[in-house]
């Protein structure tokens, strides 16, 4: 893309020899949804994946990717990553713990390298779309590969 300076999640994606494609879009400060995301990008928003921050009472921060348009269960994600419970991250705390913004919270490339929990959705397709770490840009590739890039664990998330 020309004059655009890669993220830390593209230079992640790029040191493991992983393919991907970076796709930019206008950012609108009173819509930073997936859903919104989705429509730039001309993509099902069950193709967009989200990424949640969580905090467990036995495991600590997590992080979970799901479809644009669903709900996290966070029973579900409190079972996968060895917690009794677990509570999303007040907004406030997710810059400090991460280094992204909301609308920008990629899987890749945070402040320190959480546990990621991918919905088993998005082994239905061929690319999904995660966040390239700022609002307005998206990284399109293979499940697989995002699994591989932050080990992540495949397991049904939404209700």
């Amino acid at each position: 893309m020309k004059g655009t300076k890669k993220t830390n999640a593209a230079r992640i994606l790029d040191g493991l020899a992983i393919a991907y494609e970076l796709r930019e879009f206008p950012v609108d400060l009173d819509d930073l949804s997936a859903v919104h995301a989705a429509e730039q990008l001309n993509m099902p928003v069950r193709q967009v994946f989200k990424t949640l921050v969580c905090r467990g009472d036995k495991k600590g921060v997590v992080m979970a990717c799901i479809p644009g348009e669903a709900t996290l269960d966070l029973k579900a994600l409190a079972a996968a990553s060895g917690n009794k419970r677990i509570e999303m991250v007040p907004l406030k705390e997710v810059l400090g713990l991460t280094g992204y913004m909301r609308g920008g919270c990629s899987p890749l490339g945070a402040k320190k390298e959480y546990p990621v929990f991918l919905d088993a959705s998005a082994m239905e397709w061929d690319r999904i779309a995660i966040s390239a770490g700022k609002r307005g840009e998206q990284i399109l590739l293979a499940p697989s590969d995002l699994v591989r890039a932050v080990h992540a664990v495949s397991v049904a998330l939404t209700r």
